[in-house]
């Protein structure tokens, strides 16, 4: 697509979002006038992108679960884009009168399609038209291996066998982008592309580790849940982050799920 300044472009401080939106973006074939499902849409991104790139003769339905991240979107929206629309639905479960799209995107999405991420998937595709592309972001198997591994040895050592259980069964339940790349394959799909780009995640030891913006909200708390005595969760956290400098870097792996719904 021709280069010009962009008014919606990725925002540069969004640490996390946006480095995923990026590597969405290599794989997606975008020009104007497609019309995009944006699932898992949370404030808009890469929804406002997406939509501006489309253009008026395009159409960009962006949905999410959380009512409070729709309603973010919209005040940001206010009245510009037009042909771009924030709701509320279920990724999992979408209406079957739901128009079908040329392009179907979502970023850090594949986390939010539990429990039958497959089942989920195929519901996508089936608003999807013949000849269209879906791709798919999310932080794939292998994502912070360096702590997770801390975590599992100290585990051991201090012999919390029901904690280091729960704890085994979170990281099972991670995909893999070979899990990934095999939802598509059996859905009869094209053209796939399953493709993980590193991605360094900064912290220090302490606090700055415990109270991490990209950290807590969410990979952290996996772990707080294993524990049912949260004061003992908080003793054993403490005790890792202060070994932060022994496994760091911490390593996301973005992984890019792309394929084609065949003509």
């Amino acid at each position: 697509m021709t280069q010009r300044t962009l008014r919606w472009p990725l925002p540069a401080h969004d640490y996390w979002s946006t480095p995923f939106a990026e590597s969405l973006l290599r794989h997606l074939d975008l020009k104007q006038g497609v019309r995009i499902l944006d699932i898992a849409s949370g404030h808009g991104i890469p929804a406002f992108y997406l939509a501006e790139q489309v253009g008026q003769t395009g159409l960009v339905l962006a949905v999410d679960l959380s009512l409070h991240q729709v309603a973010r979107a919209r005040a940001i929206q206010g009245s510009q884009l037009p042909w771009l629309r924030f709701d509320c639905a279920d990724m999992r479960a979408l209406p079957v009168d739901l128009p079908m799209f040329d392009r179907i995107t979502g970023n850090l999405s594949v986390m939010f399609l539990r429990p039958n991420r497959l089942a989920a998937v195929r519901c996508l595709i089936e608003h999807l038209t013949p000849g269209g592309q879906i791709v798919l972001t999310f932080p794939s198997l292998g994502t912070f291996d360096s702590l997770w591994q801390r975590v599992d040895q100290q585990m051991v050592r201090r012999n919390l066998a029901r904690e280091r259980a729960r704890f085994q069964e979170y990281l099972t339940e991670r995909p893999s982008v070979h899990d990934a790349r095999g939802w598509l394959e059996s859905l009869g799909l094209e053209r796939i592309d399953a493709v993980e780009y590193p991605l360094e995640v900064a912290t220090g030891p302490g606090r700055e580790f415990l109270f991490h913006p990209l950290l807590r909200g969410g990979f952290l708390d996996d772990v707080y849940e294993c524990f049912e005595d949260q004061s003992l969760a908080e003793q054993f956290m403490n005790g890792i982050a202060e070994q932060v400098p022994q496994f760091v870097p911490l390593i996301a792996q973005r992984c890019v799920l792309s394929g084609w719904k065949r003509i």
